[in-house]
């Protein structure tokens, strides 16, 4: 459990330094083909709101090409946000980690081993999805870029005009099993390539 918390500070360390360095280069922004205001955001560690109001944007939806936006970077407050998220995770975790060690006492080793195989997968493809739903939409069911659509930026047809939240979450979910098996591998792919 010490190594795992060890690991965790360090990750927690990590993720600030990255913050830190990240968010001091830019100031202004070219949109780049398949850009959207809120991948911008999220890459620059600022907000969808702020990069409106510095830009009097007024459709966070309809950026084009070519457009040069400020994005100011992080704020000190953004920084200590992400370092309690980072703490809430690490937090987390080490509860996790504290029960399947209880259950662990109580049932065989087999069955610990595989109830926190599971829960890590879960956890791990959770983090996934919400993590792409902000790559993609900053987190929104009505951000629209094109033909893409909501939350996850699906395709129109994809959708079958059914936009709700429910149907988003729904095909999204089948989108990804089929075509990666899980929403970390969807990820994965998403870092390599700036898609899914």
């Amino acid at each position: 459990m010490k190594v795992k918390n060890i690991v965790l500070s360090t990750v927690a360390a990590l993720g600030l330094f990255t913050i830190a360095t990240t968010t001091a280069n830019a100031d202004t922004v070219t949109v780049k083909a398949g850009d959207t205001v809120a991948k911008i955001a999220s890459e620059h560690q600022t907000t969808i709101n702020a990069i409106e109001k510095a830009n009097n944007l007024k459709n966070v939806n309809l950026i084009f090409v070519g457009d040069q936006l400020e994005v100011n970077g992080s704020t000190t407050a953004t920084t200590a946000t992400n370092t309690a998220a980072a703490s809430t995770t690490a937090t987390t975790n080490n509860t996790t980690s504290e029960n399947t060690a209880s259950t662990t006492s109580q049932n065989t080793t087999t069955t610990s081993t595989e109830t926190t195989t599971s829960t890590t997968t879960n956890d791990s493809d959770s983090a996934a999805k919400a993590w792409i739903a902000n790559q993609e939409s900053g987190g929104s069911y009505t951000a629209t870029n094109g033909q893409y659509i909501g939350k996850y930026q699906l395709s129109s047809s994809y959708l079958n005009g059914d936009y709700s939240a429910a149907n988003q979450e729904k095909v999204a979910d089948n989108y990804v099993a089929s075509r990666y098996g899980s929403w970390s591998a969807a990820k994965a792919h998403w870092l390599a390539n700036n898609w899914y």
